[in-house]
């Protein structure tokens, strides 16, 4: 099946672009005047053969589960279903039926479903395929007959292209107010059954509540102040570590570096950006923690296996790029005729960098590191590898804290019930860590504009 989805979603495409384009070189042969290139003539073929049988291909996907759901359900007998207390679990089992994963004996009344299942969805599929490829064939032959040298095939690849643009950008632009709206109602029903006040400016976190009857747990507290200083003591200690290392690596690359030294050493330290996090906890937990115990011990300090230096010291070595590369080009984007005039007053070169250069890309390097924090905020995979669990009221950077991440990841692990305050409170914290995030944002990106307003 999917070997037939794939020669219909590649193959007739593909296809529609050699023969359109073998035709326009054609009357191009004849001596005929193009008013596109045969590439176009190619690139629209292929647009409207494709395009169509992916859109429903991917509708049918969509629609496919749910429709053969209701259907299977409205199969069962009456009796079978007027027992059934969750609709949701008896779908759930006839799936694992239909899959081969069997759980015990399942009644007679799933199995039989199970099969219904296979064989409609099977039906289904090809059906799919056979619609997706008669449309395919359609756009194919019917692109094709409109080909002559008067047809405007760039202008047509053009409104496609835009056509996609506008697609993907209001995707992105529904899926974030999809984010958005998913945490607010959420964040309601949580505040629903805990103050916001308490939420907000509560010293205890301990969220671990009961949540069935034969559980043991404490009554819950929700003040996630702990957690929010947690967040930013890490936050600040990264910003300690890679703001002068990622400031001073641009300068020395943007002042000081051969080409040759730059056009090496510059991508060598992007690749930092592009290090897996679960990577920069792995070092925190097994190289960075135990050398700063051994380093506390040597000189009499008492250092936690998860502390807070050890999260933020590696969280900083990874956002190092951000800065650097923000840095490196705010720098670069400085006019020459800035270096020229201070050396013709006679200033040095560490002169002109500290006096002129620096106030100069300063606002694009505040708007780097407003987003290297954001960053740092957000970052979730070596805190929960490197930081602690405990909410703690410390700024003591030995110790281990907590974070907003941290916790979002413990409320949302095990037993989930989207009915309790423990779990309902993970999205209070997601959208407070939202708006912050989203606030530094924006701010950076005010910066920059300033910044481009000025010196472009």
């Amino acid at each position: 099946m999917s070997l037939y989805l794939l020669i219909i979603v590649v193959g007739l495409p593909l296809l529609g672009f050699i023969l359109a384009r073998r035709r326009a070189s054609a009357m191009v042969g004849a001596g005929a005047a193009l008013h596109s290139l045969p590439d176009f003539h190619g690139a629209y073929v292929a647009a409207w053969t494709g395009i169509p049988s992916i859109l429903l291909v991917v509708v049918w996907v969509a629609v496919q589960g749910p429709l053969l759901d209701q259907a299977i359900f409205a199969t069962l007998p009456d009796t079978f279903r007027a027992a059934v207390e969750n609709r949701g679990l008896t779908l759930a089992e006839i799936h694992s039926v239909a899959d081969g994963r069997l759980f015990g004996e399942p009644a007679p009344e799933v199995r039989a479903a199970a099969e219904r299942l296979n064989t409609w969805a099977a039906l289904s599929n090809w059906a799919m395929v056979a619609v997706a490829a008669a449309s395919a064939v359609a756009g194919l032959v019917v692109t094709r007959s409109r080909l002559s040298p008067e047809f405007r095939a760039r202008h047509g690849v053009e409104r496609v292209l835009s056509g996609l643009m506008v697609v993907c950008s209001t995707i992105a632009v529904l899926t974030t107010l999809g984010i958005l709206l998913s945490l607010i109602f959420e964040s309601i029903r949580f505040f629903a059954k805990v103050p916001w006040y308490e939420f907000l400016f509560g010293l205890n976190w301990e969220p671990q509540i009961a949540i069935r009857a034969d559980q043991v747990a404490g009554a819950g507290a929700f003040g996630a102040v702990p957690v929010f200083l947690g967040t930013v003591v890490i936050a600040v200690i990264a910003m300690l570590v890679a703001t002068p290392i990622g400031l001073l690596s641009a300068i020395y690359l943007t002042e000081y570096a051969s080409p040759r030294f730059r056009a090496v050493a510059k991508p060598s330290l992007e690749i930092l950006a592009g290090i897996p996090t679960v990577v920069y906890g792995f070092f925190a937990v097994l190289t960075v923690a135990p050398a700063l115990r051994a380093l506390g011990a040597s000189v009499g300090l008492d250092v936690a296996p998860n502390s807070a230096l050890a999260a933020g010291a590696v969280m900083g070595l990874m956002i190092i790029p951000f800065i650097s590369s923000l840095s490196d080009d705010a720098l670069a984007a400085v006019p020459q005729s800035l270096r020229d005039g201070s050396a013709a007053l006679g200033a040095t070169k560490s002169e002109t960098i500290t006096k002129v250069l620096l106030p100069a890309a300063l606002p694009g390097i505040m708007g780097g590191a407003l987003l290297a924090v954001s960053r740092a905020i957000g970052e979730t995979m070596i805190v929960v590898m490197a930081a602690g669990l405990i909410a703690k009221m410390t700024l003591n950077p030995l110790e281990s804290v907590t974070t907003v991440t941290v916790q979002i990841v413990t409320l949302l692990i095990g037993d989930t019930e989207f009915d309790s305050p423990k779990t309902l409170a993970a999205f209070g914290l997601g959208l407070v860590l939202f708006v912050i995030t989203l606030s530094l944002n924006v701010l950076a990106l005010r910066i920059v504009q300033k910044y481009r307003e000025r010196y472009d």
